[in-house]
C-alpha cells in the first residue's frame, strides 16, 4: 500500500471513521473500542489502565472532544499523518489530533494516536 498514490479524499474517508471511534471510545473510556484499530504496537503503548488515567485527567480539565476541523494530510509511502484542529467542551482554544495510519495485514490501522 502507497499511501502518496492515494487521494486526501480516499485517506480521509478512512481516516474520519476511525478517528470517530477514537475519539467516542476516549469519551467513553472504552478500551476495546478505542484499540480495535491499533497497529499492536499501539496497542502494547495504550493499556486498559493508561488510558482511563489518561482519559480521566483531561475529561477533569477539558471536558470531552468536541468539533474536528482538518488541517492536513501528509503522505509518506508507507503511511499518512492525519491532522485536525480539535475543540474542547470545558476551555477555551484549540488542541492538535492526529492519527497515523499505516496498512498492514489487509487493515489500516493506527500506529500513533495524540492529542495535544
Amino acid at each position: 500500500m502507497n499511501f502518496m498514490k492515494m487521494s486526501d479524499q480516499e485517506i480521509l474517508a478512512i481516516a474520519t471513521p476511525i478517528m470517530d471511534n477514537l475519539m467516542q471510545a476516549s469519551t467513553d473510556i472504552n478500551h476495546a473500542k478505542h484499540v480495535q484499530d491499533f497497529t499492536d504496537r499501539a496497542k502494547a503503548i495504550v493499556t486498559k489502565e493508561h488510558l482511563a488515567w489518561v482519559c480521566e485527567k483531561y475529561q477533569s480539565e477539558k471536558g470531552t472532544w468536541g468539533k474536528r476541523e482538518l488541517i492536513a494530510v501528509l503522505k509518506r509511502p508507507d503511511s499518512a499523518a492525519i491532522i485536525w484542529k480539535q475543540l474542547c467542551s470545558k476551555v477555551e482554544g484549540e488542541y492538535v489530533a492526529e492519527i497515523v495510519l499505516t496498512h498492514q495485514n489487509g487493515r489500516f490501522l493506527v500506529d500513533h494516536a495524540m492529542v495535544f
